[in-house]
């Protein structure tokens, strides 16, 4: 066993880089549950992501292109959702289930082509003298732009759910569709929004997997990514701030679970390879205990939407 192998401020750096596509796939799926909707096709949208970013770059060339196809990819399936859910009114559990499952199924189909291909490399956003700084510079301004731009999404997504109108309404909207509908507001179409919004981060979110963290293709390869960011919602208790806490934590346990079996930690590997799930879930749920009653889910959430009612 050999502790001393485990470089600090290298472990952090990739700490970052591992909670990137949780933090965009929670946050999508924040402004989702907002709403009123709850979408738990995450890990479908993730992968379908995932795959249609890598296909993308590798022919193109293009790692920010395929970064944009995986986004639109992610929500075109997140559409689908929307769809039978928002006009079809089919039941939202089993429906993102569902999703998931085909998410699984048509990534897997599209991949056949891909396996073994190296896709084009992600270039690290220069940040002139920030990189330069001794130890930080390393640690927090070495990383490719979707790195920077998740941490901007946090803000902006905190921002605009407490300071805007729109962020008002979209609440308005989560907690009583009812009313919101009373006084005018296209409760259908703000969700139909929403959703799209999810759709399209928790896209790049696998993207980010498939095209940086594992520059590879592999059928299944977010790995349950999806399913953390739902709980990581949850226990977050829908804000912006405690998702990035929740991403971090479970990223931070990822990173130093995989040092700690390289260092020959004498722990089974199937122990290690679980920490990060039950550590994360452990401490969001004493966090959320904490809170009492401070925050709770939308009202609406889950329920179905009809304008006739």
């Amino acid at each position: 066993m050999n502790l001393g192998a485990i470089d600090p401020v290298l472990l952090i750096a990739s700490l970052m880089v591992a909670a990137t596509p949780i933090i965009l796939a929670a946050l999508g799926e924040l402004v989702v549950e907002k709403s009123g909707v709850l979408n738990l096709g995450v890990e479908g949208m993730m992968i379908t992501g995932a795959i249609c970013g890598f296909a993308v770059a590798v022919e193109t060339g293009s790692p920010v292109l395929g970064f944009v196809l995986a986004a639109m990819g992610g929500a075109a399936l997140a559409l689908i959702f929307a769809l039978l859910t928002q006009y079809l009114l089919s039941n939202q559990v089993a429906t993102g289930l569902a999703l998931t499952l085909f998410g699984l199924g048509i990534s897997a189909m599209i991949g056949q082509a891909y396996r073994g291909v190296k896709p084009p490399a992600t270039a690290k956003l220069n940040l002139g003298p920030l990189g330069d700084i001794p130890v930080l510079g390393r640690m927090v301004f070495s990383h490719d732009w979707v790195v920077y731009f998740a941490l901007v999404l946090v803000a902006g997504v905190w921002a605009f759910l407490k300071y805007t109108r729109g962020g008002l309404i979209l609440r308005a909207v989560g907690e009583n569709h009812d009313a919101a509908h009373a006084l005018g507001y296209k409760v259908v179409r703000i969700r139909l929004a929403a959703i799209a919004f999810g759709g399209a981060c928790a896209g790049m979110g696998g993207a980010y997997v498939s095209l940086v963290r594992v520059p590879q293709w592999t059928d299944g390869m977010t790995a349950g990514a999806g399913w953390i960011a739902l709980a990581i919602v949850v226990f977050a208790s829908w804000r912006a701030g405690r998702v990035l806490l929740g991403a971090y934590l479970f990223g931070g346990i990822s990173v130093l679970q995989l040092n700690l079996q390289a260092a020959g930690v004498p722990v089974p590997v199937e122990i290690l390879s679980m920490s990060p799930f039950v550590v994360t879930i452990i401490v969001l749920v004493f966090i959320s205990a904490r809170q009492k009653g401070a925050a709770v889910a939308p009202a609406a959430l889950g329920r179905i939407f009809h304008a006739s009612s």
